[in-house]
Parts: structure tokens; C-alpha cells; sequence
């Protein structure tokens, strides 16, 4: 697998995408054409619009981009795409779509035989084992909650620590993925913006300038360093 799983696709004071860079340009160095999945559509923006925010995030590469939508056979699209982004929105609208249209199951395949792929957020979702730790709002109900199980566990993107001079009254994220993990036994790992794990072959590497925290079930919550291996979490 050839894989870059990123908790965001800006980060503050940064450009689309700018951050991953150079990650980007050694990802995607063999391929001349990116199939980008449009389906989160942040902020409800249609899929050319979100498709056009792609092409010029990914300008720099010179590489031809086109979206998912635009291709009849979406199936066949992604069994022979050269290289695969699927942007972050909605959690619950990704994966509606994704089932929809009979491509979970397709993506994983073409990501299993080395396909290079981008996610972020929502994006990076999708390759954990289930949806369920997404901090989307339920906007519409997929057929299922799982996802692809491209990594054994279940990602957090856009990971905050409570703030100790907030005097919100709410849950915190850390709350929520305790109560998740109540009823599932499966790990979580807090990705902070600007973190991404990089994925080749059957290695999972935390990469960016941050750690990220680690949830087991029945577990204290930890913290781990960049460059750390996550391929035996589970």
C-alpha cells in the first residue's frame, strides 16, 4: 500500500494542501492522472466546485485531476485510476455515496493493490475500520457504518485537547471517544491538524511536526511521537 491518511487539508495560516507538499510530490511522482472523490462536499459545495478546489490545490504536481463524478463507470474508474484523492467534508455523506454508487469495496481493493491514495479528513476517515469516531454531523444515513479497514483501528481527525481556560460545559473530544469506546473495543488515534500517517506497504507511520494521542479500551490515553510505528495498534 501506498497510502497518506492526513487529519486536515489546511492548516492555520497555510494554503489548500500546501503543507503536504512535498509529501504530495513523492506520493504521487508515478502518476499522471488523479481521480479525486468529490462525495464529502464541504459546506454543501457541488462536486465540480469541489473538484476545481482540487485541480488548483494540486496545480503544483502537473498532474491531470479529474473527479470521480465525471466518469460513467465509476467502478472501472477506480479499478485502473493511476493515483486516488478523496477530499474531507461530510463523514455521513461520503460514505453514503460511497456505498450508493458500490465503490467501498472497490476503493479498498484498488488501495489494497498499491494504488497511491491521499485522504484528508473525511478522507482519511473512511480507512479506518468504522465511521463512528468522525465529529461530523449525521446530515444523512448511509447503509452501514463500516468503512474500509485499511488500518486496524479507527481514526479522530482534527484532534483538540481540551482547552484548561475554556468555560464550555460541553463534552470533550477525548469524553466522546471514551463513550465510543464503551461500547467498542476498537483503538483510536487522535490526529492533530497538521499530523498524517504515511502508509507503505504494511508499515503506518505517524509523520508532521505533532504527537498524537492514543485511545485503547479500558485504557489510560497516551501520547506518541512522530515517526512512531502504529502498525501493531490494535
Amino acid at each position: 500500500m501506498n497510502l497518506i491518511l492526513a487529519s486536515t487539508s489546511t492548516v492555520y495560516g497555510k494554503g489548500y494542501l500546501v503543507y503536504l507538499k512535498e509529501t504530495l510530490e513523492e506520493l504521487y511522482k508515478n502518476v499522471e492522472e488523479i481521480i479525486f472523490i468529490p462525495f464529502a462536499r464541504p459546506g454543501g459545495i457541488s462536486h465540480d466546485e469541489y473538484t476545481a478546489k482540487a485541480k488548483e490545490g494540486l496545480a503544483f504536481l502537473n498532474k491531470k485531476v479529474v473527479g470521480l463524478h465525471e466518469k460513467k463507470d465509476k467502478i472501472a474508474a477506480l479499478q485502473n485510476a493511476e493515483g486516488i484523492f478523496t477530499g474531507g467534508g461530510n463523514t455521513f455523506l461520503l460514505v453514503h455515496q460511497l456505498y450508493e454508487h458500490n465503490l467501498m469495496q472497490e476503493l479498498k481493493s484498488s488501495l489494497l493493490s498499491g494504488t497511491p491514495y491521499l485522504g484528508t479528513s473525511a478522507g482519511s476517515n473512511i480507512c479506518g475500520l468504522s465511521m463512528k469516531t468522525t465529529n461530523d454531523m449525521p446530515i444523512i444515513y448511509p447503509p452501514s457504518f463500516e468503512t474500509m479497514g485499511i488500518i486496524p483501528f479507527n481514526l479522530n481527525v482534527h484532534y483538540l485537547d481540551p482547552d484548561p481556560n475554556s468555560t464550555h460545559q460541553g463534552e470533550t473530544r477525548e469524553t466522546r471517544i471514551k463513550e465510543f469506546q464503551n461500547l467498542n473495543k476498537i483503538p483510536v488515534v487522535g490526529l492533530r491538524e497538521g499530523s498524517w500517517l504515511k502508509i507503505i506497504k504494511d508499515d503506518i507511520i505517524l509523520e508532521g511536526p505533532l504527537k498524537a494521542r492514543i485511545f485503547k479500551s479500558g485504557e489510560k490515553a497516551y501520547e506518541i511521537d512522530a515517526k512512531t510505528s502504529l502498525k501493531n495498534l490494535a
